[in-house]
């Protein structure tokens, strides 16, 4: 067992004695050792300074460069963007109570009065978070206009977390899709909108929408889970109304 030993003792025995010099030859070894390892890496890094100053300053560049392009570029662009496409939205909102909505969607698509569309928008100023919004319009426009490919093309771009917008988008494509004849695919993009928020304006919508689309397919009993889960979830909705017609109605297809 190890004893402690006062300042300045010193040794009396031979055993001692020798115990000492074992462990100041120990510490002389451990700092001999961390020494060798300092001088290997003072010797590594004056060998390779060159490089390592040529990396840090690569790095510095790069998180420099980030920085700077965010603040100078990317910032001062989105506002442009954003600026130019006030005309084109206010098209779009114009569209939806208008008695002539198609010409007004053409102009949210195309530009009017020497302002840019949404489409300009998405050409001149891609990368930004006003061309991924455009996006949503344009395909959004191209619905309207019955025009299916380039709605799915253009809605299919849109990237958005939004409580609204978000599953929005993929309920549009099912309802391009459903017009195009593709009722596998617009059950599909009707059930990504249902999963992607959980809300009373879109999913009870959604619900109804892949419900019926279920029907048409034979998939009864997926229709009747969307169906109750209207009734049980969102009773305070539109969609939940008559939706006992359709409980019926997919119960006595389900227990064919």
């Amino acid at each position: 067992m190890a004893t402690y030993k006062k300042r300045g003792y010193k040794p009396k025995t031979k055993e001692e004695k020798q115990q000492n010099i074992e462990e100041g030859s120990t510490t002389a070894e451990v700092f001999n050792t961390l020494d060798e390892g300092a001088s290997k890496t003072e010797a590594f890094v004056e060998k390779n300074q060159k490089y390592i100053f040529i990396i840090i300053g690569v790095v510095a560049a790069v998180v420099l460069g980030t920085m700077g392009y965010k603040e100078f570029i990317a910032k001062p662009k989105q506002i442009t963007a954003m600026n130019d496409m006030f005309q084109a939205q206010k098209y779009f909102d114009e569209a939806q109570t208008a008695v002539a909505k198609d010409s007004l969607y053409n102009l949210a698509l195309n530009g009017g009065e020497g302002k840019f569309g949404m489409l300009d928008i998405i050409n001149e100023y891609s990368g930004t978070d006003a061309a991924n919004l455009a996006s949503y319009y344009a395909g959004t426009a191209y619905l309207r206009l019955k025009d299916y490919k380039n709605a799915v093309e253009h809605l299919s771009n849109f990237k958005s977390d939004d409580e609204i917008l978000a599953p929005l988008a993929k309920g549009n494509i099912g309802d391009a899709f459903v017009q195009l004849n593709q009722p596998e695919d617009a059950l599909d993009y009707y059930e990504q909108a249902i999963k992607l928020r959980d809300n009373e304006f879109t999913t009870p919508m959604y619900l109804y929408k892949a419900g019926n689309i279920a029907l048409d397919l034979g998939k009864a009993v997926k229709a009747l889970s969307y169906f109750e889960r209207i009734k049980a979830d969102y009773p305070e909705s539109t969609e939940a109304s008559n939706i006992d017609v359709f409980i019926g109605k997919a119960t006595v297809l389900a227990n064919k």
